[in-house]
């Protein structure tokens, strides 16, 4: 009979890890699924969340909080631009600015897309999971937290 030798504590905190990343990749990747993103890129979609989060910013601006080249920038709000999603109006603080913002369009587009994976979700956990299963994700995402937190 072979032994297997002891799995040390580093070595189970890394095999934890890997599945923890492994796991939110498979259920970022379902929930982006569910929210119909449509065609975006990752760029577009970070700059979409961007200005969400932050408000309206110029073009300039936009390219440093994402750290690129303020061409590459303007490239993509235009695509935004083109699509509706973005609307430009003067900066009221300084007229020789443009500041960007979200349209209406994709605040209703942006609303919808949560509610819809928000759906998606709540109808997984509760086709999937047990009453009991249930509790212990909600004791599984305790413990995550703790690991997001700063």
């Amino acid at each position: 009979m072979s032994k297997k030798p002891p799995v040390s504590q580093s070595e189970t905190a890394s095999e934890l890890a890997a599945q923890i990343r492994t796991m939110l990749s498979r259920l970022k990747r379902r929930l982006r699924e569910q929210g119909g993103g449509g065609d975006l890129t990752p760029s577009q979609i970070s700059v979409l969340l961007r200005l969400e989060k932050d408000g309206a910013a110029t073009v300039s601006g936009l390219a440093r909080a994402e750290g690129m080249r303020p061409q590459s920038m303007s490239s993509i709000v235009t695509s935004l631009q083109d699509a509706g999603l973005v609307s430009s109006s003067s900066d009221p603080n300084d007229g020789r600015q443009t500041l960007m913002s979200l349209s209406n369009k994709c605040e209703k587009l942006l609303r919808e897309s949560r509610a819809a994976r928000q759906d998606w979700l709540t109808t997984a956990i509760l086709q999937k999971l047990s009453a009991q299963e249930q509790q212990k994700l909600s004791t599984t995402l305790e413990l995550l937290n703790r690991l997001a937190e700063d």
